[in-house]
């Protein structure tokens, strides 16, 4: 009797460079077309979504509203909210045609930690979001105004730097949030171990605190918000990655 072949699972199959090519165009339009689809609705949506991404600047300075200095300014900002917005409201799509993309190259068991990271990394992506909206910005905000008066400066902001000040840090928090996500998958695919991650971690802080510097603007309040949000999010990688870990070990002991 000859030796029966190995079932190959599906999910399971090599991809070659041309496969992976025709994957990734096929994920780009799907993206590109969530993405059409969110803004076109946010754009519907649009002066009730700069009300609320203006909520923390007219809160602290109800007498002195946002300005423009060139004739396209408003419709410049307000095409910017309705992308960022978009982008937000398709996130859940965005992110999973990500993850698939990701995963045609993985092996089955490689996937299941992707599956299983999606919802949480939807949920993640949008509380960076808010987070940075209701708890940054606000503070944020203050200190800036404080520090124009300290100095002696009129504070008038336009719309369009306001705009982009606020769709830029909060773009900053989405990916920021993404931290536990990715430590996950890393230490699930076996690319880093949690013995270097606690090992690492006094570097891993300082490099969060750089890169809070670079990524938000001149000022501690700005830098701290994001650093220990960061830093908390690097121990959250840690201890989930751990407890899956002895999940799977008591399982394996069963």
């Amino acid at each position: 009797m000859g030796k029966k072949g190995k079932t190959k699972d599906p999910l399971d199959t090599t991809m070659s460079l041309g496969d992976h090519l025709e994957e990734l165009r096929l994920r780009l339009i799907l993206t590109l077309a969530g993405l059409f689809i969110g803004t076109c609705i946010s754009f519907y949506f649009g002066a009730d979504i700069i009300a609320l991404i203006k909520a923390p600047y007219d809160k602290i300075r109800p007498d002195f509203p946002l300005t423009t200095l060139a004739p396209a300014d408003a419709f410049v900002g307000y095409m910017k909210i309705s992308f960022i917005s978009g982008l937000i409201l398709s996130s859940p799509w965005v992110i999973y045609q990500i993850w698939m993309f990701i995963s045609a190259g993985l092996f089955v068991e490689e996937k299941k930690y992707v599956y299983i990271s999606m919802p949480f990394s939807v949920i993640l992506f949008i509380a960076g979001a808010l987070f940075f909206l209701f708890a940054v910005a606000p503070f944020s905000l203050v200190f800036f105004l404080k520090f124009g008066d300290y100095i002696g400066v009129s504070s008038n902001w336009t719309l369009s730097d306001y705009v982009t000040f606020m769709t830029t840090l909060m773009l900053v928090f989405w990916i920021a949030f993404q931290t536990p996500i990715a430590i996950f998958i890393l230490n699930k695919v076996g690319l880093v171990s949690l013995d270097a991650l606690r090992k690492s971690r006094k570097f891993v802080i300082l490099v969060i605190f750089v890169i809070a510097a670079i990524a938000t603007p001149p000022d501690v309040i700005s830098q701290v918000t994001l650093a220990i949000p960061l830093w908390m999010l690097f121990e959250l990688g840690i201890i989930i990655s751990s407890l899956w870990g002895r999940k799977k070990a008591s399982e394996g002991n069963s």
